[in-house]
């Protein structure tokens, strides 16, 4: 028995993974792919992405955000979760990383729950708030430059929900927020945000050391 997490050798990895992970095959090809990049290190891990679709179920979301999408790997795990006329707002600035996105949305199925928006994060979001999706959104994933990760939390707070989820990755950033040497600007700011959040007394909040440290923020 244990009072605090486990340490995840890569024997119990795996044995985790053969335990637990579902993973449609058209996940694993996307997966396969994006681990060809040099990029490869920023997509998600297969439970996180199972766990997110667990969330989405939990919640009985419709409509959720994305902020940092990559190869589309975390949003086609929702888009798969999500009911028939659900949605999924993707949000990107690169339009290479998102064609490998559209093409495994369309090959999953999910294309037509997925609407792409190629502009910087903080003018998408300012968009869909004057579009009227204030208090509309069920859940949010925020998995962009870790310097925007206050305002995009400020904005996508806004778009949510009561008793909807704000998500937000890296928040552990390869365990450097405990290294006091490491002064990164990106470990900074990761620090900030998670002492910021930590303090909000508008969401119930939870950091999770799944993946690369995973907050969950449920607006109150």
């Amino acid at each position: 028995m244990s009072n605090r997490t486990l340490n995840i050798d890569d024997a119990l990895y795996t044995y985790l993974c053969e335990n637990s992970l579902r993973e449609p095959p058209v996940m694993r090809r996307l997966r396969e792919v994006t681990a060809s990049l040099d990029e490869a290190a920023m997509q998600i891990s297969p439970e996180q992405a199972q766990f997110m679709a667990l969330l989405a179920r939990l919640i009985g979301a419709k409509l959720y955000l994305e902020i940092g999408v990559f190869t589309g790997y975390s949003s086609l795990a929702v888009a798969l979760a999500l009911p028939e006329d659900g949605r999924v707002i993707a949000c990107d600035i690169n339009p290479q990383w998102t064609r490998i996105a559209q093409r495994y949305w369309q090959e999953a199925g999910v294309a037509h729950k997925v609407e792409l928006r190629l502009a910087p994060a903080a003018d998408s979001l300012r968009a869909l708030e004057a579009e009227g999706w204030g208090g509309q959104v069920d859940m949010a994933f925020i998995d962009a430059d870790k310097g925007g990760y206050p305002g995009y939390y400020e904005q996508a707070l806004q778009l949510l929900r009561r008793g909807g989820l704000i998500l937000v990755d890296n928040t552990l950033w390869g365990g450097s927020v405990a290294d006091p040497g490491n002064q990164s600007a990106d470990t900074e700011a990761i620090r900030r945000f998670n002492a910021v959040l930590h303090a909000d007394e508008r969401v119930d909040v939870s950091l999770l050391p799944i993946g690369d440290g995973l907050t969950l923020a449920r607006k109150r």
